[in-house]
This record gives structure tokens, sequence and C-alpha cells, in this order.
């Protein structure tokens, strides 16, 4: 049984409906086994940018230390972190790549992730999340540098990238999939890693919003649930998960949310499968 690690984190989100995500995760929580949850405890507090180019970085540097003590409290289990937003994701990679060089990250998602505090326009976390996951961010609030090279990194369903995003995805090697491309090139993208495992995060603005309306920046053009999970069922087929995170579920109310749930609740159901 896979065991769920929510951290209702809101401080790494540039949208002004951030605290959703407090909703969002808790909507989550409540219909998941509730034996195999464990919640990491977010302060309401923004926190201080500390100098470091990111915004509210105090809290989110608290949140990420413990989320990794909750992580190291269960050796060898298979996790899923929920969040929150896709902040989360690093302490999570971290954990998962922690004394190995055989991860790959597939990160479903419709932005990139990929700034740094300098080319950040908002100096919001999420935006850094994918850079900081293959360690390039402040102490703290990155997973260790060569854990995951960006050579084993798959990008996919992107959408909404800015001009700094593009130039550092095609320079470093990232291999980028747009949403027609994947179910034709994913396994290939997979093989071409030369990764043994795999880590998977989803972020839901990935997700059409046809199909998922509780996302605070929805995107056109994306996945249907149903591509999804046979991805996510593709990765499964070629490597074992390293072990997986799913953000973004901001909705507009608790009722709103509820529309949500099944199809995220399939998505979650796909990364936790034995």
């Amino acid at each position: 049984m896979a065991r769920f690690i929510v951290v209702p984190q809101w401080q790494g989100s540039p949208s002004p409906r951030a605290m959703s995500l407090i909703d969002g995760a808790e909507l989550i929580a409540g219909d998941l086994p509730s034996s195999a949850c464990h919640r990491v405890d977010v302060p309401v507090e923004a926190g201080e940018s500390l100098d470091t180019g990111i915004l509210r970085a105090s809290t989110l540097l608290r949140v990420a230390q413990h989320t990794r003590e909750e992580l190291e409290a269960f050796p060898g289990e298979r996790l899923i972190v929920i969040g929150g937003d896709s902040g989360v994701a690093v302490p999570s990679i971290a954990h998962a790549a922690a004394g190995s060089d055989d991860i790959a990250i597939v990160w479903f998602s419709a932005r990139g992730a990929l700034h740094t505090p300098e080319s950040s326009p908002t100096g919001a976390y999420a935006g850094m999340a994918l850079r900081a996951a293959i360690g390039d961010a402040p102490e703290g609030l990155k997973a260790p540098a060569g854990a995951v090279t960006p050579d084993r990194v798959v990008l996919v369903g992107a959408r909404d990238l800015d001009i700094a995003e593009e130039v550092y995805a095609s320079d470093s090697g990232i291999q980028t999939l747009a949403v027609a491309e994947l179910a034709d090139r994913l396994v290939d993208a997979l093989a071409r890693t030369g990764a043994a495992r795999a880590y998977v995060h989803v972020d839901l603005d990935v997700i059409d919003p046809a199909h998922v309306e509780g996302v605070s920046s929805p995107q056109p053009f994306g996945l249907d649930p149903a591509t999804l999970i046979d991805a996510i069922a593709a990765i499964r087929g070629r490597l074992p998960l390293a072990g997986a995170s799913l953000a973004g579920f901001a909705p507009r109310s608790a009722d709103a949310g509820v529309a949500d749930m099944g199809t995220i609740l399939r998505i979650i159901g796909a990364l936790a499968k034995a």
C-alpha cells in the first residue's frame, strides 16, 4: 500500500488564490485512506524572502525540512506527496534520488517551473520547482546537485513557458513533449534518459480545464484525464516508480472542488497502484 504525505503548502504559488491550495489538499486527503495519510503542518504565515529572491522563502524552508523528515520516517515504502503547490515535489524528488543516480523525472505541467530567482518574473517558488529538483536553487530549497541531471528530465504538456525557460530547456538537454506528441514519444523519451527508475510529478494544470476546473491558472489545450492516466501506466510499464507527487488543486470552494475529485482520485490511483 502507498503512503500519502499531504503538504498543503501555498506559499510557493504566484496566484492571488494561493490559499485555495490548502482546501484542495484537504479535500484530497479526505478521500484517501486515513491510515495511509500523514500530514505536514504548514504555517499560516507567508514568510520572508531572506534575500534569496524567492517569495516567502523562510516558510518554504521550514516546510521543506518537515517534509523531508516525514518522508524519511518511511524508508523503503511507496510514497506519494500531495500538495499544495508544485514546490512540494522538490524534497520528495531529493528523497527518492538519495544515494542513487538512476532516476528520471517525468514532470506533467502546463508550465515549465524552470526559472531561477534571477529569471523569475514573480519570485514564486512553484515556478522554480523543476529547476530546484535538478539542483539549481538556494540551499535548503533544492535537491542535491547531480542527483537528477537535465538529460534525465521529461517535461510533458508544457504550453506556457517563458523565453528563459525555453532557452534553458533547449540548452540543458531537457526533453519536452507537447500534448499531441505524448502517446507516440513518451516511452522513447524515457528510454533516452537511460534511467532505471522514474519519478512522476503531476500538476493538475496539465489537464485541459474542460476536465478539471479547480486550478488557479487554467491553460487551454491540455491533456484529457484518460490520456494522462494511460501515460502514467506507460511509464510504470517501462520503469518502476521511485516516487510521485500531485499538486495544484485550488478549488474555488469545497463544494466546487467535489466535482473534480473523481478525476483526481483516478490519477492518484494510477500513481499508487501496486
